[in-house]
């Protein structure tokens, strides 16, 4: 049985990444500090998903866990 992530948001965060720092992408939907994870997919299945961001940037992390380019949104969050 395949888990479904909860939606934190039905919407994108905006983030200002730094060049050369790793962010953790909550995949489960369950972190209180969203888009982020806090551990909280500690007996999910669920494991957060590392992004190094290249350049400073604002970028738009996935806040509904249904993007199909994670771990940035891609408008998935208008079909739910």
């Amino acid at each position: 049985m395949t888990q479904t992530p909860k939606i934190a948001k039905k919407g994108p965060y905006p983030v200002d990444v730094t060049a050369g720092k790793s962010y953790f992408w909550c995949t489960c939907g369950q972190s209180d500090n969203q888009p982020f994870c806090d551990g909280s997919h500690k007996d999910t299945g669920f494991s957060p998903m590392k992004y190094e961001a290249e350049k400073d940037a604002k970028l738009f992390f996935c806040g509904c866990k249904a993007t199909g380019k994670a771990p940035m949104c891609d408008g998935s969050h208008n079909k739910l």
